[in-house]
This record gives structure tokens, C-alpha cells and sequence, in this order.
């Protein structure tokens, strides 16, 4: 029997009424939540509805009857392809807005407060131009933004070099020009993408796992200082011979050139070597120092080293955590989830000691070179699972802190972590998160314990609906103390 085709559902007049997440838009139809993206709060629009379920719907805009007062003209030429930057549409007053509203709706909702101590959000000085890091993945398969014939079409129109398209796994977005990094990561891209064109070299297909080209990684520190990581499947003596030189000969930014040779089947590629073509195997950041007469801090950045890709704005939001510690000089400060030991290193001047715990083996190797290139002698830091090690063991053998620092990632905290540090009882906590919906779950658990004394929204991540959020945590007075 012939499966019997659904018909589309349009819907006239459909008023946008907030920002939701994921970079959608909200509106109401028939009793339904309707999320559409690239959508302002404020719009009417017509939509065609193309999923349809029993609580919600999703739609596409097919025409904007009345445009809302919050948008304002999309700066790239990508916008409403390419899966990042999904509000570039919305005046970035307006983005501000709906992200601090969507802290305090989530710690409403998912944690149960009231009257919550929200701070106003602390905006970024560049809405663009911001990032330290892109990656770019090679693709046989790009995607066409212009219909194309069949017949007229070769292998060579379908290669590309961008950024995947949400939902595809095998197709990418051309990217002509990205606005998040600083050039000239666009000229460098461009260069490679021209010359493996040129030369005819083979970009990487997923589906039959075949292909030279795989991905280019683009890193860069505020002094211009540029590393790039070209990704192949294989060695190839062209590569060798003539992309690399000119990269070096064009771009003397380049401090760092890397080669790694990834033949598996997987895009991850922290397992495996890393050849150093030309400079050095690293970039340095440098961020000021909290405290007045310190010189500033370095830190290292490997290919694989975690540093906050909003690098102007991350000092913003260690400078504001470290206001909220409000230290006196003379405690015991955890910080899990260290990374490479930014944090750790950037408050060690104010306090006693710092302990650092992280999982990632490789980052604490990063994070103890950083805390001896800063001359830090009381910082260290233990690689381990944090749910199986931050135990009483290890409160014993570290010693029971009075401060806790805590950036996890977007999953949020471990509920075994989150009954230690109820169990630890340290007077104050300091949780920086990058989702604050698990960190509303996790407040959720600890404010029967602790008091929330300030929630400090801070905008990372111009353009997106993403916002990190740092919340400042004091333990109750216990009627038995």
C-alpha cells in the first residue's frame, strides 16, 4: 500500500513573540509552540510548517509580512545557510536581551529560584572578529546555493572547503568569507582552497572515506601571531613541496605551520602525531594580570590546547569571577575542570594554593608548563576523572578547600561531583558555566545548601544565542554551627 504523502501546512500572520534556544525563534499556533529560525521577536510572517508534532512545531519563513524593530541587516554573506551565527539578524542590544533573559528563565524554571540577584550582562567589546580558533572541513560534497544542471556539473564544482551544514554530516557550506576571525585566516583558507583546486588534489568524501584534503584549523593570538594545522589522509610530496612554502612565503604571520595525517575513518585527531613544519609547536597569549604590579600571564596554545575562543572577553569573565571570589590571600582554591590552567594561574597571586583537576591528561601537561612559564610555585594540578577522584581521599590528601572555582563543560557537573562539594563544604563557590540550563540543574541541588548571592551573565559568543553565565555561591549557616 502507497504510504499517503502529508500535505504542507502554511501558516499567514504568525506572530514571532520571543527568542528561543538553539537560535530559534518562538511563536504560537493552534495551541502549538512554533520555532522558526532566523526569525525576531516582533516579525509577522508566513511560514510553511515542516515538522509537526504533538506539542510543537517547526517552520520556515517564506515571507516576512512585517519585519521586527529588533532586527537589523545581516553583515555576512552566508547568513541563513551557514549553521553558525544564527542572530546576526538581531541588533545586538537585542541579543543581549534574550540572553540574559535566558539565564534567568532557565534558573526559574530548571532551579527554582526567585528574586534572583541577576546582574546586567556584560556585553563583548567586538561583536565580530572575535574568535582565536575555526576549523574548516574539505568536502567532495558541498553544497550547491544555486541550482545547477546536473550535466553541467564536475567533480571539481563540488568541492569546497567551509563550515558542515547543520544536520549533514557529509555536506559543507564554500565559505568566500567568514566574519568571526581576524584576517588573514580568510586569506590563508582561501589560499589553501585555491591551491588544492588548482592542483587538482582530491577533497575528502565521508561516505566512501576517500580523499586527500581533510580539514585546516585556523588558531590566532591577539598580537597576530597565526598557527595553521592542515589535515590530511596521507603524506604527499606536493604538499610538501609547494603548499607549505607558500603558506610561509605569503603569510609571515604564520608562527606555527603543522602537518598531521589522520587515514581513519573518524575527524578527531587528538590521538594522533603532530609534525611541526615550520616555527614553533605553539602560539603564546598573553592576558593582564588581576592584581596591580604583576606582570602579565602567558599562556601556551598547542593545537589541541583548550583556551577561550573569545580571548578579549575571557579576561573579562576572569576578571569578573575573580572580583566575586573576593579573596583575602590566605585560601585553598580548587578549580576543576582546569583545562590547561588559565584560571588557576590567573588567580594564584591572591591565594595561598591552588589545585587544579582536569581529565584531559594532555591539558594538564599544557597547564603545569603554564603555571612554570609564569613562575608560579603555588599552583598544581591532577589528571583524573573528577566523579571518582574528588573524593574524601583526596580532600585529605590536598586538604579541604575554602573556595571552589568550577567550568565545566556544557553537560555540566557529575551529580557525584555535585554531592562531594556539598559534602566538602567550602564558604564559597564560584561555578562558570557555558550552558545555563545545567547549571540551573545543578543549582537546583546546591541551593539547599548554598545561598545565591550574584548571577553575572557574560556574552561570549557575539551573534549566537549562546551565553556564559558565572554564579557566586556562599554556604548556609547551619543552626548546629
Amino acid at each position: 500500500m502507497k504510504k499517503k504523502k502529508k500535505e504542507r501546512l502554511f501558516v499567514e500572520g504568525l506572530a514571532v513573540i520571543d527568542a528561543g534556544s538553539e537560535g530559534m525563534a518562538v511563536a504560537k499556533h493552534a495551541e502549538k509552540i512554533v520555532f522558526v529560525p532566523y526569525a525576531a521577536p516582533g516579525d509577522i510572517l508566513d511560514v510553511e510548517v515542516y515538522k509537526n508534532k504533538r506539542r510543537f512545531m517547526e517552520g520556515r519563513i517564506l515571507r516576512i509580512s512585517k519585519a521586527s524593530e529588533q532586527r537589523t541587516p545581516p553583515s555576512c554573506r552566508h547568513f541563513g545557510t551557514c549553521g553558525g551565527c544564527r542572530w546576526q539578524h538581531l541588533d545586538y542590544t537585542w541579543q543581549l536581551h534574550y540572553k540574559e533573559k535566558q539565564v534567568k528563565d532557565n534558573l526559574e524554571r530548571l532551579a527554582g529560584l526567585v528574586s534572583i540577584p541577576l546582574r546586567p550582562i556584560v556585553g563583548s567589546e567586538r561583536q565580530f572578529f572575535y574568535r582565536n580558533k575555526l576549523e574548516f572541513t574539505f568536502s567532495s560534497r558541498k553544497w550547491l546555493t544555486q541550482p545547477t544542471p546536473f550535466d553541467q556539473l564536475n567533480q571539481q564544482d563540488m568541492n569546497g572547503l567551509g563550515f558542515h551544514l547543520p544536520g549533514m554530516f557529509d555536506r559543507i557550506l564554500d565559505i568566500d568569507e567568514c566574519l568571526l576571525q581576524e584576517n588573514p585566516s580568510n586569506d590563508i583558507r582561501l589560499a589553501v582552497r585555491n591551491w588544492a583546486l588548482s592542483e587538482k588534489m582530491p577533497f575528502y568524501d565521508t561516505r566512501s572515506h576517500s580523499g586527500l584534503m581533510r580539514n585546516l584549523i585556523i588558531r590566532n593570538t591577539s598580537a597576530g601571531r597565526v598557527m595553521v594545522i592542515l589535515v590530511t589522509s596521507e603524506t604527499n610530496p606536493k604538499i610538501d613541496q609547494e603548499l607549505f612554502p607558500l603558506l610561509t612565503s605569503s603569510f609571515p604571520e604564520i608562527h606555527s605551520l603543522v602537518h598531521v595525517v589522520n587515514p581513519k575513518k573518524n575527524d578527531t585527531i587528538n590521538d594522533l602525531d603532530f609534525s611541526v613544519v615550520h616555527g614553533e609547536s605553539y602560539l603564546s597569549e598573553t592576558m593582564a594580570s588581576p592584581v596591580p604590579g604583576k606582570p602579565d600571564l602567558n599562556f601556551r596554545i598547542g593545537p589541541l590546547s583548550f583556551y577561550q575562543t573569545n580571548p578579549k572577553q575571557a579576561e573579562s569573565l576572569y576578571r569578573l569571577a575573580y572580583e566575586l571570589a573576593s579573596f583575602k590571600g590566605n585560601e585553598l582554591v580548587y578549580d576543576l575542570y582546569t583545562g590547561t590552567g588559565t584560571i588557576a594561574c590567573y588567580i594564584a597571586h591572591s591565594v595561598k594554593e591552588v589545585v587544579g583537576i582536569e581529565y584531559v591528561e594532555s591539558a594538564v601537561s599544557d597547564a603545569r608548563i603554564n603555571a612554570t612559564d609564569n613562575q608560579l610555585s603555588n599552583v598544581s594540578f591532577v589528571a583524573g576523572d573528577m566523579a571518582s577522584m574528588l573524593d574524601d581521599s583526596f580532600v585529605m590528601q590536598y586538604g579541604k578547600p575554602d573556595v571552589v572555582i568550577t567550568d565545566p563543560p556544557r553537560s555540566g557537573m557529575h551529580p557525584k561531583v555535585v554531592e562531594q562539594l556539598i559534602k566538602i563544604a567550602a564558604e564559597k563557590i564560584v561555578y562558570i558555566s557555558c550552558n545555563p540550563a545545567t547549571q540551573a540543574r545543578d543549582l537546583m541541588t546546591l541551593k539547599e545548601h548554598y545561598d545565591i548571592i550574584v548571577v553575572q551573565p557574560v556574552d561570549m559568543f557575539p551573534q549566537t544565542h549562546h551565553v556564559e553565565n558565572i554564579v557566586l555561591l556562599h554556604r548556609k549557616l547551619l543552626i548546629a554551627e
